[in-house]
């Protein structure tokens, strides 16, 4: 189960050094329901992962996720099927009180529909709707969980189209 808030901000979080920063390629196979294929690259290493994502819970909180690793060969004829450039990202985590990470993406650098959000993961649908921002409150004050047309999915669909489409 994949728990999260979600918001738009405006760059990176300025006085916060990230503890780990990865540069993703994603694209999508279907987004209803959501089949995403994914590149994550760190430190050298390059894992490439197949996502299956549930329907969202009524306050798009919470939904079903399940990932599986897959070997470069089978990442690359998904991407040639999908054959749409892939959603470049860059994410920067940053260590929040009490074991919580902020991960900031910066989607589409240089391009015309470039933006930023940031996530919280939690453990918990209680402990999603508890947690306050604290001393990020101005930088994370445009939530947009659960906002219809906010999701990974809905940018994909409106910058690369959708497959079942054509």
């Amino acid at each position: 189960m994949e728990i999260e808030r979600k918001w738009l901000v405006t760059g990176w979080p300025q006085g916060r050094q990230p503890e780990k920063t990865i540069i993703m390629r994603q694209g999508y196979i279907t987004v209803q329901p959501t089949v995403r294929i994914r590149s994550e690259e760190s430190g050298g290493k390059t894992e490439y992962i197949l996502c299956f994502k549930g329907k969202p819970s009524a306050d798009g909180l919470a939904r079903e996720e399940i990932e599986t690793e897959i070997d470069p060969a089978l990442f690359r004829r998904l991407e040639a099927f999908i054959a749409r450039p892939l959603i470049e990202k860059q994410q920067r985590r940053y260590p929040l009180e009490g074991g919580l990470v902020l991960e900031v993406n910066q989607v589409d650098a240089g391009q015309p529909g470039e933006f930023f959000y940031a996530e919280v993961e939690f453990a918990s649908e209680a402990a999603a709707r508890a947690w306050q921002p604290g001393d990020l409150a101005d930088y994370l004050a445009e939530e947009v969980t659960g906002t219809p047309g906010q999701s990974m999915g809905a940018y994909w669909l409106a910058t690369r189209g959708d497959l079942a489409g054509e």
